[in-house]
């Protein structure tokens, strides 16, 4: 469980990364920045396939095996997962119900939301108390805010 959670904070990290480089260079665009933020994630998932597969392939003196590279690949899938909800409002935008900029804001607010409920369900399995929670959670929202606010300096520039 906790190489998912982990998987989910870095995945959300990486995609409201890429929300920020792609609403700057396609402000118009929400299916290259959708196919930015999918292409991005997969690149960050097989790097970690490939880097954890090596790791324990050293660690054990002996070649991986399909079935253990399977493993990996299933716990590492939440790298990609977090890319689902803000590739979801991006769609929006594609389907012309919202504009390209309104998708970008929903896909951040979803990607702000996505760290603040890791936050609170890390906290419950590693029986943070309230301060604790509001702690890890606060984190989580920290670096989301800061890509956000990155985006607010680039778009103003």
């Amino acid at each position: 469980m906790g190489v998912r959670l982990g998987g989910f904070v870095y995945g959300t990290i990486v995609v409201l990364s890429v929300l920020v480089a792609g609403g700057r260079t396609y402000p118009s665009d929400a299916g290259r920045i959708a196919a930015l933020v999918v292409a991005t994630s997969l690149v960050f998932w097989v790097a970690h396939v490939y880097a954890h597969g090596i790791t324990q392939s050293i660690a054990e003196h002996d070649r991986l095996s399909l079935a253990d590279l399977r493993r990996i690949a299933g716990q590492e899938s939440s790298i990609v997962e977090a890319a689902l909800p803000p590739v979801a409002a991006l769609l929006l935008a594609m389907l012309g119900v919202v504009s390209t900029q309104t998708a970008v804001w929903i896909a951040f607010a979803l990607g702000l939301l996505v760290l603040f409920v890791e936050g609170v369900v890390v906290a419950r399995v590693e029986r943070f108390g309230p301060l604790g929670t509001v702690a890890l959670v606060a984190a989580n929202l920290a670096l989301g805010l800061a890509l956000v606010g990155l985006k607010l300096v680039l778009n103003h520039h």
